[in-house]
């Protein structure tokens, strides 16, 4: 549990969150729309992108705990990693074969991307206990995330700038910047997945038989069972499963709704990279709240926040709102997650991490199945985009009410 190996950990995050950043946050929701999708009209692209990150997101809501209890199988945790995290890296970088009005191919091969992105976040959270001790886990966590933030923060504004300045480049106009910039994101994703490979060794090593499909399947179901019997554990899932669901649609819907209201997506992208490179610090802070304070109290600030935010973006007007909005999300995005992962890791057992993080997975995507259909169903609803987004709301309160009931960690059954 050296100083290199928890490196090398944090900078798969650096990576991988260039795809977060560059592809589904930025550039495939506004190139969705403005060029594979531009036959279609603003209601019908949000509902179909929404669409395409629902199925996405039920494909691993089936998946996570398989490919958890998989990885625990034999010490297979960077295995599966690199598996998905190949699959992501390639599916991105055919992005930029994809021709104009191509948007079925476009959102098929995005929702592989985003099964690879997620697929390999499961070993990968897994391998959190590999490399830090239980006083170290909020802010070895926290790294994660905030060189996350950084990494996927730099490419994202090499990226903008192809994209608003395509000549001093190059290149020939902004889309085939957008088209060169889903090539970048998956070759980035795969170099700085180099270290981890390298330098990470699995530290709880279970062994392994022909017979590993049976067992993990097997253990699956055990798990399950035992899971239902901590309170504390289905409690904190319970709220996870909730307020997850709100971070991860505004990551993913955000520069769709800003583009429905009428903003431009050149300051959209802005925004986007405001909110990035405010993360970094952000998430280290909440490092140091939850190593202090204890991971739920910095979790329930941070969901505060959030709730603030979303009446705020129902009733934002200008472009400096969305400015302002930018840093408040990049002030707790990262502490939320960072600290919501530490915080689970102190509950579960070390040596079946995979399978209990498969589990945690699963139900971090099936929210992402509700949010984006709620926003993309509301807004078609009402024809409101505003209803849209405010109707996040609720999730973030439920995940409050319950979380609220969770014990602190000295307190649970394990």
């Amino acid at each position: 549990m050296g100083r290199r190996s928890r490196i090398s950990w944090a900078l798969y995050d650096w990576g991988n969150s260039a795809f977060a950043t560059t592809v589904m946050a930025g550039f495939f929701p506004v190139f969705f729309k403005e060029y594979w999708a531009s036959d279609l009209s603003a209601t019908d692209s949000t509902f179909w992108l929404g669409l395409g990150n629902s199925v996405a997101s039920v494909l691993m809501v089936l998946f996570a705990p398989l490919i958890g209890a998989l990885a625990d199988q034999g010490s297979n945790k960077k295995r599966f990693l690199l598996l998905f995290a190949f699959l992501g890296a390639l599916m991105t970088s055919s992005l930029f074969l994809i021709a104009a009005g191509m948007w079925p191919v476009a959102l098929a091969f995005y929702a592989l991307g985003i099964i690879g992105f997620s697929g390999s976040i499961v070993p990968y959270d897994a391998l959190l206990v590999d490399v830090a001790e239980e006083k170290d886990l909020d802010r070895v966590s926290a790294l994660g995330y905030a060189f996350g933030y950084l990494g996927g923060g730099l490419l994202f504004a090499l990226n903008v700038l192809m994209v608003l300045m395509p000549d001093r480049f190059g290149l020939e106009n902004s889309g085939q910047a957008v088209r060169i910039s889903f090539l970048m994101v998956g070759l980035w994703w795969g170099a700085f997945s180099i270290p981890l490979m390298l330098f990470v060794h699995e530290q709880h090593p279970r062994p392994a038989d022909k017979h590993i499909l049976r067992n993990a399947l097997r253990e699956i179901v055990e798990n399950l069972r035992e899971v239902r019997r901590f309170r504390t554990v289905a409690l904190f899932l319970l709220a996870y499963w909730l307020y997850i669901d709100g971070v991860d649609t505004i990551v993913r819907m955000a520069v769709d709704y800003g583009l429905a209201i009428g903003f431009e997506s050149s300051d959209l992208l802005t925004a986007l990279l405001i909110t990035q490179f405010v993360g970094f610090p952000a998430a280290l802070l909440f490092g140091h709240i939850g190593a202090r304070h204890g991971p739920k109290r910095g979790i329930m600030i941070a969901l505060m926040a959030y709730i603030i935010i979303v009446f705020w973006a129902w009733r934002m007007q200008s472009m400096w709102e969305f400015y302002g909005l930018a840093v408040a999300i990049g002030m707790v995005q990262g502490g939320i997650q960072s600290l919501s992962r530490s915080l689970y890791a102190r509950l579960i057992p070390a040596d079946r991490a995979g399978m209990f993080f498969g589990v945690y997975n699963m139900l971090g995507k099936f929210a992402a199945v509700i949010g984006p259909l709620l926003v993309g169903g509301v807004t078609v609803l009402s024809g409101d985009s505003r209803l849209g987004i405010l109707s996040v709301l609720v999730l973030f309160v439920a995940g409050f009410v319950v979380l609220q009931r969770v014990a602190p960690p000295t307190q649970t059954e394990n």
